[in-house]
Order: structure tokens, then C-alpha cells, then sequence
């Protein structure tokens, strides 16, 4: 909220000369759209970034939760015996995609995490997966 009013008065500070002009009615309608725009971007990212992944490694089982933005919970279990991480460089839909196989199923993790977090989860899976 701060930023938005701080950006709002930032962006009237040089319509002060104008005011009282008709080309100040004339440039309003284009700058509440950039801050309306800029509203938008704001709720969109914090939205989006309200993806929660909780994986849970016992002496069994792997044990993976997901829940995305619209609420939604995906969840997936396996035998920490057959669970194996798997990196794809290329053929994912992002760079270094990181995914979890077992239980007939393979699954993403991380897929929203930057491409050097992606390969540290990959390695600290590896790591923590082996027997």
C-alpha cells in the first residue's frame, strides 16, 4: 500500500504545473491506467507466488504436498526406496526441471524456483533420497 501511494504521488509530482490546464485532463486518464496497471501486476505476482510445496522424508515413505494458488491440493506418495529425482536440462518446461518418480507417477517440485535453486534442490535431493 505504501508503495502504491509513494508511486501515486511520484507520478502527480509533475502534473502540478498542469493543473487547471486541459492537457492535464488530457494525460489523467493514461497515468491511472499505469497505476491501475501496476495494481494488477502487484496482486497478480503475490497470487502467484502463494505456491506451497511440502515434501516430507521419513525412513519409509516419500511424501509430497502441493498446494497451488487457486487452492487446490495435489498430493503424492511413494516407497522412499523406489523415490528418484530426476533433472531435466532441456525437455522441461523450464531450465533444469525437476521432477520425482515413483509409484507409477512423476511429479514436478520446484518449478517455481529459479534455475540455480531448481539444481540445488536436484543435488539436495539426490542426497537426501539416496539409501
Amino acid at each position: 500500500m505504501i508503495f502504491m501511494g509513494a508511486t501515486s504521488l511520484l507520478i502527480t509530482v509533475p502534473l502540478v504545473p498542469l493543473f487547471g490546464t486541459v492537457l492535464l485532463w488530457g494525460l489523467l486518464p493514461f497515468l491511472a491506467l499505469a497505476v491501475a496497471g501496476l495494481w494488477f501486476a502487484l496482486n497478480r505476482s503475490r497470487h502467484k507466488a502463494q505456491v506451497i510445496e511440502v515434501l516430507t522424508l521419513d525412513d519409509i515413505d516419500a511424501h509430497l504436498i502441493r498446494r497451488n494458488p487457486d487452492g487446490r491440493e495435489q498430493e503424492w506418495q511413494c516407497n522412499r526406496h523406489w523415490a528418484r529425482a530426476e533433472l531435466h536440462e532441456k525437455d522441461g518446461p523450464v531450465p533444469a526441471y525437476v521432477t520425482l518418480i515413483g509409484a507409477g507417477r512423476e511429479v514436478e517440485i520446484g518449478a517455481f524456483l529459479s534455475e540455480d535453486e531448481r539444481r540445488a534442490l536436484y543435488d539436495d535431493l539426490m542426497a537426501w533420497l539416496r539409501p
